[in-house]
Protein backbone atom coordinates (compact mmCIF):
# COMPACT_ATOMS: atom_id res chain seq x y z
CA UNK A 1 0.00 0.00 0.00
CA UNK A 2 1.24 3.44 -0.69
CA UNK A 3 0.23 6.48 1.34
CA UNK A 4 -0.55 9.89 0.03
CA UNK A 5 2.96 10.97 0.38
CA UNK A 6 4.33 8.07 -1.57
CA UNK A 7 6.06 6.42 1.56
CA UNK A 8 5.95 2.68 1.83
CA UNK A 9 4.47 1.25 4.96
CA UNK A 10 1.92 -1.08 6.34
CA UNK A 11 -1.27 -0.57 8.31
CA UNK A 12 -1.42 -1.27 11.90
CA UNK A 13 -4.12 -3.11 13.77
CA UNK A 14 -6.29 0.00 13.96
CA UNK A 15 -5.86 0.80 10.35
CA UNK A 16 -3.11 3.33 11.13
CA UNK A 17 0.03 3.10 9.07
CA UNK A 18 3.23 1.63 10.88
CA UNK A 19 6.61 3.44 11.17
CA UNK A 20 8.34 3.83 7.80
CA UNK A 21 11.12 1.36 6.85
CA UNK A 22 14.53 2.74 5.87
CA UNK A 23 17.69 1.20 4.40
CA UNK A 24 20.78 0.78 6.71
CA UNK A 25 23.45 3.41 6.53
CA UNK A 26 26.23 2.24 4.32
CA UNK A 27 29.58 1.42 6.12
CA UNK A 28 32.42 3.64 5.07
CA UNK A 29 35.62 1.70 4.64
CA UNK A 30 38.67 3.60 3.55
CA UNK A 31 40.68 2.23 0.74
CA UNK A 32 43.61 0.02 1.79
CA UNK A 33 46.79 0.11 -0.05
CA UNK A 34 47.59 -3.39 -1.37
CA UNK A 35 51.23 -2.89 -0.32
CA UNK A 36 50.16 -2.36 3.33
CA UNK A 37 48.01 -5.44 3.15
CA UNK A 38 50.91 -7.49 1.92
CA UNK A 39 53.16 -6.08 4.71
CA UNK A 40 50.89 -6.25 7.81
CA UNK A 41 48.26 -8.88 7.09
CA UNK A 42 48.40 -12.34 8.68
CA UNK A 43 49.93 -15.01 6.63
CA UNK A 44 47.66 -17.36 4.84
CA UNK A 45 46.20 -19.99 7.08
CA UNK A 46 46.83 -18.05 10.33
CA UNK A 47 43.71 -16.94 12.11
CA UNK A 48 45.15 -15.66 15.46
CA UNK A 49 47.93 -13.39 16.66
CA UNK A 50 50.19 -16.32 17.58
CA UNK A 51 49.96 -19.65 15.85
CA UNK A 52 51.84 -22.36 17.79
CA UNK A 53 51.98 -24.53 14.71
CA UNK A 54 53.51 -21.80 12.66
CA UNK A 55 56.02 -20.98 15.44
CA UNK A 56 56.99 -24.59 16.00
CA UNK A 57 57.21 -25.81 12.42
CA UNK A 58 57.54 -22.94 10.08
CA UNK A 59 61.01 -21.81 9.20
CA UNK A 60 61.89 -18.24 9.88
CA UNK A 61 61.18 -16.06 6.86
CA UNK A 62 58.84 -18.61 5.18
CA UNK A 63 55.20 -18.00 4.55
CA UNK A 64 52.96 -18.96 7.47
CA UNK A 65 55.75 -18.75 10.17
CA UNK A 66 56.51 -16.25 12.93
CA UNK A 67 60.08 -15.20 13.54
CA UNK A 68 61.21 -15.70 17.22
CA UNK A 69 64.50 -14.03 17.96
CA UNK A 70 66.80 -14.60 20.96
CA UNK A 71 66.53 -12.01 23.76
CA UNK A 72 68.98 -9.17 23.59
CA UNK A 73 71.61 -9.66 26.39
CA UNK A 74 71.56 -5.99 27.44
CA UNK A 75 67.76 -5.98 27.68
CA UNK A 76 67.75 -9.29 29.56
CA UNK A 77 70.21 -7.91 32.13
CA UNK A 78 68.27 -4.67 32.51
CA UNK A 79 64.74 -6.02 32.63
CA UNK A 80 65.05 -9.74 33.33
CA UNK A 81 64.82 -11.27 36.84
CA UNK A 82 67.97 -11.68 38.88
CA UNK A 83 69.45 -15.06 39.85
CA UNK A 84 67.90 -14.98 43.37
CA UNK A 85 64.73 -12.99 42.57
CA UNK A 86 61.32 -14.35 41.60
CA UNK A 87 60.35 -14.17 37.97
CA UNK A 88 58.67 -10.94 37.01
CA UNK A 89 59.56 -7.34 36.53
CA UNK A 90 63.06 -6.51 37.84
CA UNK A 91 63.20 -4.46 41.09
CA UNK A 92 64.55 -0.96 40.90
CA UNK A 93 68.14 -0.68 42.14
CA UNK A 94 67.04 1.80 44.84
CA UNK A 95 64.88 -0.97 46.36
CA UNK A 96 67.76 -3.35 47.12
CA UNK A 97 68.24 -1.99 50.68
CA UNK A 98 64.56 -2.61 51.37
CA UNK A 99 64.95 -6.23 50.32
CA UNK A 100 68.00 -6.64 52.65
CA UNK A 101 66.19 -5.12 55.65
CA UNK A 102 64.68 -7.93 57.75
CA UNK A 103 60.96 -7.66 58.43
CA UNK A 104 59.98 -6.27 61.84
CA UNK A 105 59.46 -8.90 64.53
CA UNK A 106 55.95 -9.92 65.36
CA UNK A 107 54.49 -8.34 68.52
CA UNK A 108 55.33 -10.38 71.65
CA UNK A 109 52.62 -9.94 74.31
CA UNK A 110 54.82 -11.73 76.88
CA UNK A 111 57.46 -8.95 76.83
CA UNK A 112 55.78 -5.89 75.27
CA UNK A 113 52.92 -4.54 77.42
CA UNK A 114 51.73 -2.43 74.45
CA UNK A 115 51.39 -5.38 72.06
CA UNK A 116 47.86 -6.01 70.75
CA UNK A 117 45.88 -8.76 72.34
CA UNK A 118 46.11 -12.00 70.46
CA UNK A 119 47.01 -15.63 70.66
CA UNK A 120 50.76 -15.89 70.34
CA UNK A 121 53.52 -18.31 71.13
CA UNK A 122 53.70 -19.76 74.67
CA UNK A 123 55.99 -18.15 77.25
CA UNK A 124 58.10 -21.30 77.53
CA UNK A 125 58.92 -23.36 74.50
CA UNK A 126 57.65 -26.91 74.60
CA UNK A 127 60.23 -29.48 75.49
CA UNK A 128 61.54 -31.36 72.53
CA UNK A 129 62.28 -35.00 72.92
CA UNK A 130 65.96 -35.59 72.18
CA UNK A 131 66.43 -37.57 69.05
CA UNK A 132 69.36 -39.42 67.60
CA UNK A 133 72.32 -37.25 66.78
CA UNK A 134 73.32 -37.21 63.13
CA UNK A 135 77.10 -37.54 63.08
CA UNK A 136 77.38 -37.86 59.32
CA UNK A 137 77.22 -34.11 58.78
CA UNK A 138 74.50 -34.40 56.11
CA UNK A 139 71.04 -35.68 55.40
CA UNK A 140 72.19 -39.17 54.60
CA UNK A 141 71.72 -41.85 57.24
CA UNK A 142 74.95 -43.04 58.94
CA UNK A 143 76.32 -46.28 57.61
CA UNK A 144 75.55 -49.39 59.65
CA UNK A 145 78.15 -50.46 62.17
CA UNK A 146 79.92 -53.76 61.99
CA UNK A 147 78.96 -56.41 64.50
CA UNK A 148 81.42 -58.81 66.08
CA UNK A 149 79.95 -61.71 64.09
CA UNK A 150 80.46 -59.81 60.83
CA UNK A 151 84.04 -58.95 61.74
CA UNK A 152 84.93 -62.53 62.76
CA UNK A 153 82.93 -64.70 60.40
CA UNK A 154 82.37 -62.53 57.33
CA UNK A 155 85.96 -61.27 57.33
CA UNK A 156 85.00 -57.61 57.13
CA UNK A 157 88.41 -56.69 58.63
CA UNK A 158 91.81 -57.80 57.54
CA UNK A 159 93.77 -60.21 59.66
CA UNK A 160 96.35 -57.56 60.44
CA UNK A 161 93.73 -55.09 61.76
CA UNK A 162 92.03 -57.82 63.77
CA UNK A 163 95.36 -58.86 65.30
CA UNK A 164 96.17 -55.26 66.22
CA UNK A 165 92.80 -54.80 67.96
CA UNK A 166 93.31 -58.04 69.91
CA UNK A 167 96.78 -56.95 71.00
CA UNK A 168 95.45 -53.57 72.20
CA UNK A 169 92.76 -55.27 74.28
CA UNK A 170 95.36 -57.58 75.80
CA UNK A 171 97.63 -54.67 76.77
CA UNK A 172 94.75 -52.79 78.41
CA UNK A 173 93.79 -55.90 80.38
CA UNK A 174 97.35 -56.43 81.59
CA UNK A 175 97.79 -52.81 82.68
CA UNK A 176 94.44 -52.83 84.51
CA UNK A 177 95.36 -56.05 86.31
CA UNK A 178 98.69 -54.64 87.41
CA UNK A 179 97.10 -51.44 88.76
CA UNK A 180 94.49 -53.48 90.62
CA UNK A 181 97.18 -55.66 92.17
CA UNK A 182 99.15 -52.62 93.36
CA UNK A 183 96.06 -51.02 94.90
CA UNK A 184 95.17 -54.28 96.66
CA UNK A 185 98.72 -54.59 98.05
CA UNK A 186 98.66 -50.96 99.24
CA UNK A 187 95.34 -51.52 100.98
CA UNK A 188 96.69 -54.58 102.69
CA UNK A 189 99.72 -52.55 103.88
CA UNK A 190 97.64 -49.62 105.22
CA UNK A 191 95.02 -51.69 107.05
CA UNK A 192 95.31 -54.40 109.65
CA UNK A 193 92.97 -56.81 111.37
CA UNK A 194 94.47 -56.12 114.81
CA UNK A 195 94.36 -52.63 116.36
CA UNK A 196 96.65 -51.86 119.30
CA UNK A 197 96.37 -48.30 120.66
CA UNK A 198 98.51 -47.63 123.69
CA UNK A 199 96.67 -46.07 126.65
CA UNK A 200 98.46 -44.11 129.34
CA UNK A 201 98.82 -46.10 132.55
CA UNK A 202 96.72 -45.06 135.50
CA UNK A 203 99.80 -44.30 137.56
CA UNK A 204 101.35 -42.00 134.95
CA UNK A 205 102.91 -38.87 136.41
CA UNK A 206 100.92 -35.77 135.54
CA UNK A 207 102.44 -32.29 135.89
CA UNK A 208 100.94 -30.08 138.54
CA UNK A 209 98.26 -27.54 137.57
CA UNK A 210 98.39 -24.87 140.26
CA UNK A 211 96.67 -22.28 138.08
CA UNK A 212 93.77 -24.60 137.45
CA UNK A 213 93.47 -25.48 141.14
CA UNK A 214 93.39 -21.80 142.15
CA UNK A 215 90.90 -20.96 139.41
CA UNK A 216 88.54 -23.78 140.49
CA UNK A 217 88.50 -22.43 144.06
CA UNK A 218 87.88 -18.79 143.10
CA UNK A 219 85.59 -19.08 140.07
CA UNK A 220 82.39 -19.74 142.11
CA UNK A 221 82.80 -16.25 143.64
CA UNK A 222 83.18 -14.49 140.25
CA UNK A 223 80.02 -13.26 138.52
CA UNK A 224 79.10 -11.81 135.13
CA UNK A 225 77.33 -8.44 135.22
CA UNK A 226 75.03 -7.31 132.41
CA UNK A 227 73.84 -3.69 132.30
CA UNK A 228 71.19 -2.44 129.90
CA UNK A 229 69.21 0.69 129.08
CA UNK A 230 66.58 1.23 126.38
CA UNK A 231 69.33 2.35 124.00
CA UNK A 232 72.52 0.57 125.09
CA UNK A 233 73.95 -2.57 126.67
CA UNK A 234 77.20 -3.30 128.50
CA UNK A 235 78.81 -6.06 130.46
CA UNK A 236 81.60 -6.72 132.94
CA UNK A 237 82.61 -8.83 135.91
CA UNK A 238 82.45 -8.73 139.70
CA UNK A 239 83.22 -10.70 142.86
CA UNK A 240 81.04 -11.61 145.84
CA UNK A 241 82.55 -10.06 149.01
CA UNK A 242 79.76 -10.72 151.51
CA UNK A 243 77.34 -13.66 151.94
CA UNK A 244 74.44 -11.21 152.26
CA UNK A 245 74.67 -10.64 148.50
CA UNK A 246 77.15 -7.74 148.22
CA UNK A 247 79.22 -7.66 145.00
CA UNK A 248 82.07 -5.30 144.20
CA UNK A 249 82.81 -4.18 140.64
CA UNK A 250 83.93 -1.11 138.67
CA UNK A 251 81.91 2.07 138.60
CA UNK A 252 82.26 2.28 134.81
CA UNK A 253 80.65 -1.17 134.52
CA UNK A 254 77.40 -0.26 136.28
CA UNK A 255 77.21 3.17 134.59
CA UNK A 256 78.55 2.02 131.18
CA UNK A 257 81.39 4.56 131.30
CA UNK A 258 79.09 7.25 132.62
CA UNK A 259 76.55 6.88 129.81
CA UNK A 260 73.77 5.85 132.21
CA UNK A 261 73.20 7.01 135.77
CA UNK A 262 70.46 4.45 136.20
CA UNK A 263 70.24 1.18 134.33
CA UNK A 264 68.88 -2.34 134.71
CA UNK A 265 71.56 -4.59 136.20
CA UNK A 266 71.51 -8.40 136.09
CA UNK A 267 74.01 -10.68 137.78
CA UNK A 268 74.70 -14.13 136.27
CA UNK A 269 76.27 -16.63 138.66
CA UNK A 270 78.62 -19.47 137.65
CA UNK A 271 75.82 -22.03 137.84
CA UNK A 272 73.82 -20.05 135.24
CA UNK A 273 71.27 -18.57 137.66
CA UNK A 274 70.36 -14.92 137.24
CA UNK A 275 69.27 -12.22 139.67
CA UNK A 276 68.51 -8.52 139.51
CA UNK A 277 70.89 -6.23 141.40
CA UNK A 278 70.63 -2.77 142.91
CA UNK A 279 73.46 -0.26 143.25
CA UNK A 280 74.42 0.22 146.89
CA UNK A 281 76.95 2.97 146.25
CA UNK A 282 79.53 4.24 143.79
CA UNK A 283 82.92 5.94 144.06
CA UNK A 284 83.80 7.57 140.74
CA UNK A 285 87.14 8.84 142.13
CA UNK A 286 88.48 5.27 142.37
CA UNK A 287 86.16 3.61 139.79
CA UNK A 288 84.54 1.27 142.34
CA UNK A 289 80.91 0.32 142.97
CA UNK A 290 79.01 -2.09 145.20
CA UNK A 291 75.90 -4.02 144.10
CA UNK A 292 73.49 -6.17 146.08
CA UNK A 293 71.29 -9.09 145.09
CA UNK A 294 68.36 -10.34 147.16
CA UNK A 295 67.19 -13.85 148.02
CA UNK A 296 70.22 -15.66 146.58
CA UNK A 297 71.35 -18.54 148.77
CA UNK A 298 74.64 -20.39 149.16
CA UNK A 299 76.84 -17.66 147.74
CA UNK A 300 80.59 -18.31 147.53
CA UNK A 301 82.54 -15.39 148.97
CA UNK A 302 85.98 -14.41 147.67
CA UNK A 303 88.94 -14.25 150.03
CA UNK A 304 90.63 -10.84 150.10
CA UNK A 305 94.41 -10.73 150.48
CA UNK A 306 96.90 -7.97 151.35
CA UNK A 307 97.97 -5.85 148.37
CA UNK A 308 100.78 -4.22 150.39
CA UNK A 309 102.58 -7.57 150.38
CA UNK A 310 102.42 -8.04 146.59
CA UNK A 311 105.85 -8.41 145.02
CA UNK A 312 106.91 -7.64 141.46
CA UNK A 313 107.35 -10.85 139.50
CA UNK A 314 104.99 -13.07 141.49
CA UNK A 315 102.46 -15.16 139.59
CA UNK A 316 98.90 -13.85 139.34
CA UNK A 317 95.64 -14.97 137.70
CA UNK A 318 92.84 -12.87 136.21
CA UNK A 319 89.28 -14.21 136.02
CA UNK A 320 86.35 -12.53 134.27
CA UNK A 321 84.12 -12.32 131.21
CA UNK A 322 86.18 -10.71 128.42
CA UNK A 323 83.94 -9.94 125.44
CA UNK A 324 81.14 -11.88 127.17
CA UNK A 325 83.14 -15.12 127.53
CA UNK A 326 82.32 -15.94 131.16
CA UNK A 327 84.73 -17.79 133.48
CA UNK A 328 87.78 -16.94 131.39
CA UNK A 329 91.10 -17.52 133.18
CA UNK A 330 94.37 -15.86 132.17
CA UNK A 331 97.75 -16.00 133.88
CA UNK A 332 100.73 -13.69 134.19
CA UNK A 333 102.96 -11.91 136.69
CA UNK A 334 102.94 -8.65 138.61
CA UNK A 335 104.77 -6.16 136.41
CA UNK A 336 104.78 -3.22 138.85
CA UNK A 337 103.20 -1.96 142.05
CA UNK A 338 102.12 1.50 143.16
CA UNK A 339 101.67 2.61 139.55
CA UNK A 340 99.64 5.88 139.59
CA UNK A 341 97.17 5.65 136.72
CA UNK A 342 94.68 8.37 135.80
CA UNK A 343 91.48 6.91 134.37
CA UNK A 344 90.31 10.40 133.42
CA UNK A 345 91.86 13.78 132.65
CA UNK A 346 94.18 14.79 135.50
CA UNK A 347 93.25 18.34 136.46
CA UNK A 348 92.74 18.10 140.24
CA UNK A 349 93.10 15.73 143.14
CA UNK A 350 89.45 14.73 142.76
CA UNK A 351 89.90 13.01 139.41
CA UNK A 352 89.76 9.24 138.75
CA UNK A 353 93.24 8.17 139.80
CA UNK A 354 94.26 4.78 141.19
CA UNK A 355 97.47 3.47 142.76
CA UNK A 356 97.42 0.41 140.48
CA UNK A 357 98.99 -3.01 140.41
CA UNK A 358 100.33 -3.56 136.90
CA UNK A 359 100.17 -7.04 135.35
CA UNK A 360 100.83 -8.72 132.02
CA UNK A 361 97.98 -11.22 132.49
CA UNK A 362 95.63 -10.84 129.52
CA UNK A 363 92.86 -8.38 130.42
CA UNK A 364 90.31 -7.34 127.80
CA UNK A 365 86.99 -5.45 127.72
CA UNK A 366 84.64 -7.45 129.95
CA UNK A 367 87.34 -8.28 132.53
CA UNK A 368 86.58 -5.00 134.28
CA UNK A 369 85.44 -5.60 137.88
CA UNK A 370 86.88 -9.13 137.96
CA UNK A 371 89.52 -10.25 140.46
CA UNK A 372 93.29 -10.39 140.16
CA UNK A 373 94.36 -13.39 142.30
CA UNK A 374 97.69 -14.46 143.75
CA UNK A 375 99.05 -18.00 143.84
CA UNK A 376 97.22 -18.75 147.13
CA UNK A 377 93.80 -17.90 145.70
CA UNK A 378 93.46 -14.58 147.53
CA UNK A 379 92.16 -11.52 145.70
CA UNK A 380 94.86 -8.84 145.53
CA UNK A 381 93.14 -6.40 143.15
CA UNK A 382 90.13 -5.52 140.99
CA UNK A 383 90.96 -5.33 137.26
CA UNK A 384 89.91 -1.97 135.90
CA UNK A 385 91.80 -0.77 132.81
CA UNK A 386 94.37 -1.52 130.12
CA UNK A 387 96.72 0.44 127.93
CA UNK A 388 96.23 -0.64 124.32
CA UNK A 389 96.68 0.51 120.77
CA UNK A 390 94.67 -2.32 119.22
CA UNK A 391 91.62 -2.44 121.51
CA UNK A 392 92.81 -5.72 123.04
CA UNK A 393 95.38 -6.79 125.60
CA UNK A 394 99.03 -5.99 124.91
CA UNK A 395 100.22 -7.02 128.39
CA UNK A 396 99.59 -3.70 130.13
CA UNK A 397 96.73 -4.25 132.58
CA UNK A 398 95.96 -2.42 135.82
CA UNK A 399 94.08 -3.43 138.95
CA UNK A 400 92.90 -1.44 141.98
CA UNK A 401 94.78 -2.73 145.07
CA UNK A 402 92.52 -4.83 147.25
CA UNK A 403 93.41 -2.84 150.42
CA UNK A 404 91.86 0.24 148.79
CA UNK A 405 88.93 -1.87 147.59
CA UNK A 406 88.28 -3.18 151.13
CA UNK A 407 88.18 0.31 152.68
CA UNK A 408 86.05 1.88 149.95
CA UNK A 409 83.61 -1.08 149.72
CA UNK A 410 83.15 -1.01 153.51
CA UNK A 411 82.28 2.71 153.40
CA UNK A 412 79.85 2.14 150.53
CA UNK A 413 78.11 -0.79 152.28
CA UNK A 414 77.81 1.06 155.61
CA UNK A 415 77.26 4.66 154.53
CA UNK A 416 76.46 4.47 150.80
CA UNK A 417 79.24 6.94 149.93
CA UNK A 418 82.95 7.53 150.48
CA UNK A 419 85.17 10.59 151.04
CA UNK A 420 88.87 10.89 150.26
CA UNK A 421 91.66 12.90 151.82
CA UNK A 422 92.60 16.09 149.96
CA UNK A 423 94.77 19.17 150.45
CA UNK A 424 92.90 21.49 148.02
CA UNK A 425 95.33 22.11 145.15
CA UNK A 426 95.47 21.71 141.40
CA UNK A 427 98.77 20.42 140.05
CA UNK A 428 100.57 19.35 136.90
CA UNK A 429 103.61 17.24 136.19
CA UNK A 430 106.95 19.03 136.37
CA UNK A 431 110.22 17.70 134.95
CA UNK A 432 113.21 19.87 134.13
CA UNK A 433 115.63 16.99 133.66
CA UNK A 434 116.99 17.24 137.17
CA UNK A 435 113.85 17.26 139.29
CA UNK A 436 110.52 15.46 138.85
CA UNK A 437 107.43 16.36 140.80
CA UNK A 438 103.97 17.92 140.89
CA UNK A 439 103.91 21.65 140.27
CA UNK A 440 101.19 23.52 142.19
CA UNK A 441 99.04 25.44 139.70
CA UNK A 442 96.66 27.01 142.23
CA UNK A 443 95.76 26.74 145.89
CA UNK A 444 92.15 26.97 147.00
CA UNK A 445 91.27 29.59 149.58
CA UNK A 446 91.09 28.16 153.11
CA UNK A 447 92.36 24.73 152.00
CA UNK A 448 94.79 22.57 154.01
CA UNK A 449 97.49 23.42 151.46
CA UNK A 450 97.10 27.17 152.12
CA UNK A 451 97.11 26.60 155.86
CA UNK A 452 100.26 24.52 155.48
CA UNK A 453 102.09 27.22 153.49
CA UNK A 454 102.02 25.77 149.98
CA UNK A 455 102.21 28.37 147.21
CA UNK A 456 101.62 28.42 143.48
CA UNK A 457 104.78 27.38 141.64
CA UNK A 458 105.97 25.04 144.38
CA UNK A 459 107.02 21.63 143.08
CA UNK A 460 106.00 18.85 145.47
CA UNK A 461 108.54 16.02 145.45
CA UNK A 462 107.50 14.02 148.55
CA UNK A 463 104.40 13.45 150.71
CA UNK A 464 105.16 11.59 153.92
CA UNK A 465 107.43 8.72 153.02
CA UNK A 466 106.29 8.51 149.40
CA UNK A 467 108.19 10.02 146.51
CA UNK A 468 106.04 12.20 144.19
CA UNK A 469 106.94 12.30 140.49
CA UNK A 470 103.67 13.55 138.92
CA UNK A 471 100.35 15.14 139.71
CA UNK A 472 98.68 11.69 139.65
CA UNK A 473 101.11 10.42 142.26
CA UNK A 474 100.41 13.49 144.41
CA UNK A 475 96.72 12.52 144.47
CA UNK A 476 97.31 8.92 145.57
CA UNK A 477 100.02 9.94 148.05
CA UNK A 478 97.64 12.33 149.83
CA UNK A 479 94.86 9.69 149.88
CA UNK A 480 97.23 7.10 151.35
CA UNK A 481 98.38 9.59 153.99
CA UNK A 482 94.84 9.91 155.31
CA UNK A 483 92.80 12.77 156.73
CA UNK A 484 93.13 14.73 159.95
CA UNK A 485 96.78 13.80 160.44
CA UNK A 486 99.86 15.98 160.03
CA UNK A 487 101.80 14.95 156.91
CA UNK A 488 105.28 16.26 156.04
CA UNK A 489 105.48 17.65 152.49
CA UNK A 490 108.74 18.42 150.68
CA UNK A 491 108.70 21.08 147.91
CA UNK A 492 111.21 22.82 145.64
CA UNK A 493 110.78 26.61 145.89
CA UNK A 494 113.11 28.96 144.06
CA UNK A 495 115.70 26.22 143.63
CA UNK A 496 115.70 25.32 147.32
CA UNK A 497 114.11 22.45 149.21
CA UNK A 498 111.47 23.46 151.73
CA UNK A 499 109.85 21.21 154.37
CA UNK A 500 106.18 21.94 155.16
CA UNK A 501 103.51 20.24 157.22
CA UNK A 502 99.99 19.81 155.78
CA UNK A 503 96.93 18.32 157.48
CA UNK A 504 94.63 16.78 154.75
CA UNK A 505 90.88 16.80 155.22
CA UNK A 506 88.08 14.69 153.78
CA UNK A 507 86.80 16.13 150.51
Amino acid sequence: MEDLNGVRGSAGPGGEPERPLRDPTPVHRPAIDPADVARYARPDGVSGGFDPAAVATGPVGSAGATAVRDADPALAQAFGPGPDAPRGIERHPDWQDERATPPPPAPDPWRDPHAPVGIGAPAVAAAVEPGPVDLSGGDEAPPPRLSLAEVLFERRLSRRALAGATAAVAVVALVGGAVGALVADSARVLTTSTVRIADAPDNALRPGNPVGEVARRVQPAVVNIQVSTPSARGEGSGIVIDPAGYIVTNNHVVTMDGAADRADIDVIFPDGSRASAETVGRDPATDLAVLKVEDVQNLTVATLGDSDDVQVGEQVIAIGSPLGLARTVTEGIVSATRRPIALGESTSDGDVVIDAIQTDAAINPGNSGGPLIDATGAVIGINTSIFTQSGGSIGLGFAIPVNDVRDIATSLMTEGSVRHATIGVNARKADNGAVEGAEIVNVREGSPAQDGGLREGDVVTRVGERRVRSSDELVVAVRRAGADVDVPVEVIRGGSRVELTVRPTLG
